[in-house]
């Protein structure tokens, strides 16, 4: 059985669209600031097809910056450390490129429509060094397919969801280079796991350090999921059946149980073991690949995990 080791990263990379020119919308959701409680949170099942692609250009701005910044902070040389050659550190900085392209089509598609397209926002980062930037490159870009899944079926127009698709493509074959240029296994699991948006940007949130007025999601993240010091040097060794001790930033005492959301498990995508603050939790059968670890505070059996039982997380497991 492959192993599993944690991974801290984030982000909703998400997709773009064609707008209908005959109807006129406004990015209704704003994200909380510095703490403050958003005053206009709106509920992911009443989005609208605008509100969907404000939140797609907002973190593939944010995936854009990743790239770029990370480009200009690490040159080819540190890449061709890794072992990496010519040909292949193009491919690399080709996959930057594209994210400049999403974020330019998003923008036209938006402003085409009459819509006021969302600003960048300021980031940190903190990557390190080349590899770092090329393994937290590829779980952002996990991240953004499964972000896309769990929005899609918010897309109200085909063509919209159409060409929404046409990126997420794009998204996943960034993610399987990356794990090629890393010398890690292309395709971990037979199928991506959807997130809501609320999980997303709970990942995504920790990168972003403030945004222009009008630009921000009033999306309030869950509770921060951290692995025990202790344990966290373990992680490499974790396999299914293991035991993984978890503790949520606040509000941990409600949770009841691990949920471990992973391409594959069914039904419902989420899989849930019983869970104690002072024992933690078993990797259930069935979890393979990028896994999402979240707490709990029940355990339904249609195997799905919704806002309303997250306690805490999610924290990313990976192959």
């Amino acid at each position: 059985m492959p192993s599993l080791k944690v991974a801290a990263l984030a982000l909703l990379a998400a997709t773009g669209s064609a707008l209908p020119a005959a109807r006129r919308g406004s990015l209704v959701v704003r994200q909380a600031q510095n703490g403050t409680v958003p005053t206009t949170e709106v509920p992911e099942t009443e989005l609208n097809d605008f509100d969907i692609l404000q939140i797609a250009l907002t973190l593939e701005h944010l995936e854009e910056a990743y790239y770029r910044e990370g480009f200009a902070k690490f040159p080819d040389s540190d890449f061709a450390a890794l072992g990496l050659k010519t040909e292949q550190i193009e491919d690399l900085k080709r996959i930057g490129q594209t994210e400049q392209e999403h974020v330019s089509f998003l923008q036209s598609t938006l402003a085409q429509a009459g819509v006021q397209p969302v600003q960048p926002c300021q980031y940190e980062f903190n990557v390190n060094d080349a590899k770092g930037m090329a393994t937290l490159g590829a779980l952002f870009e996990n991240v953004g397919v499964s972000g896309y899944l769990g929005l899609a079926k918010r897309i109200k127009d085909p063509a919209i969801l159409s060409a929404a698709a046409s990126i997420v493509t794009i998204e996943s074959r960034h993610q399987s280079s990356l794990r090629v240029l890393l010398g890690q296994v292309a395709v971990p699991q037979a199928f991506d796991a959807p997130l809501s948006l609320r999980s997303v940007f709970s990942i995504a949130a920790p990168f972003i350090k403030s945004c222009p007025q009008g630009s921000n999601l009033a999306v309030t993240p869950f509770p921060a999921l951290t692995m025990e010091a202790a344990q966290s040097g373990e992680a490499s060794a974790m396999t299914v059946g293991s035991t993984v001790r978890v503790a949520a930033a606040s509000g941990g005492s409600a949770a009841t149980h691990c949920a471990f959301t992973s391409g594959g498990v069914v039904p419902g995508g989420t899989a849930f073991t019983p869970f104690s603050e002072s024992t933690g939790c078993e990797i259930p059968q069935g979890v393979a690949g990028v896994t999402y670890l979240s707490l709990s505070s029940s355990a339904p059996l249609n195997g799905a995990l919704t806002d309303d039982i997250t306690v805490a997380g999610p924290m990313i497991l990976a192959l």
